[in-house]
């Protein structure tokens, strides 16, 4: 049957630095599981598919519905936190999803990345053009990307990377609860997107104006 489909990517650092905090990324993330999968109108409309980073990049959870999903793999704490791996894996799997999904006949939407890195890019070589790649105007199904920077994490790093909307945590603000309040803010995304149809019919993307420990950074347009 067509349906309207907006797909979510969650892609998280994994470096070293994450060990301590991690666990609370992973509640968050299984909170939403539970909040998402049991929403049949929002299960519906929507795929969610986690990648993390580290000296390489892995799709832990392929684009899925998530009211087919019994659990969701934990993410854990690595070494490294390489861009490039990330934005690569990133654009190379939405290119097959957005092709699945369209030859199942669905009408799908511009994908949304929320992307979370807690320290700065330690790639051998320069990672911009590997984004460059994944937010070419050129390539249609190039994602709207939401930005989290925690930890040492620097402002105009996360500011670059976000194409919508870009956050960085407050100062005195824990990692752990950074991380919890960032989990929050993609359910919420989630349910509001997949519950919203625009008057012309179309599913919008929604992402919290304020979130609790974190500041909106300016965002510059492509």
């Amino acid at each position: 049957m067509r349906e309207q489909i907006l797909p979510f990517y969650v892609v998280c650092d994994e470096s070293f630095s994450m060990s301590d905090h991690i666990d609370a990324l992973n509640d968050g993330l299984r909170e939403l599981h539970r909040a998402i999968g049991t929403d049949p109108v929002v299960a519906d409309k929507t795929r969610f598919c986690l990648i993390g980073f580290s000296t390489t990049a892995e799709v832990l959870l392929p684009l899925s519905d998530l009211s087919d999903i019994t659990e969701i793999a934990g993410l854990t704490a690595k070494s490294a936190t390489n861009y490039i791996g990330a934005f690569d894996l990133l654009r190379e799997t939405i290119e097959k999803d957005i092709a699945i999904l369209k030859a199942e006949g669905h009408l799908v939407y511009r994908p949304a990345v929320f992307f979370i890195s807690d320290g700065l890019p330690t790639d051998s070589r320069p990672w911009r053009p590997a984004y460059r790649r994944l937010v070419d105007q050129s390539w249609s199904p190039r994602p709207n990307i939401i930005a989290f920077g925690i930890g040492d994490a620097l402002a105009d790093i996360i500011r670059e990377v976000g194409t919508f909307k870009a956050f960085m945590s407050q100062d005195g603000v824990s990692p752990g609860t950074a991380l919890h309040e960032f989990a929050r803010a993609l359910t919420k995304s989630i349910v509001k997107s997949g519950s919203s149809i625009a008057d012309n019919g179309s599913l919008t993307l929604q992402v919290p104006e304020q979130i609790p420990g974190f500041t909106e950074l300016e965002v510059d347009p492509l």
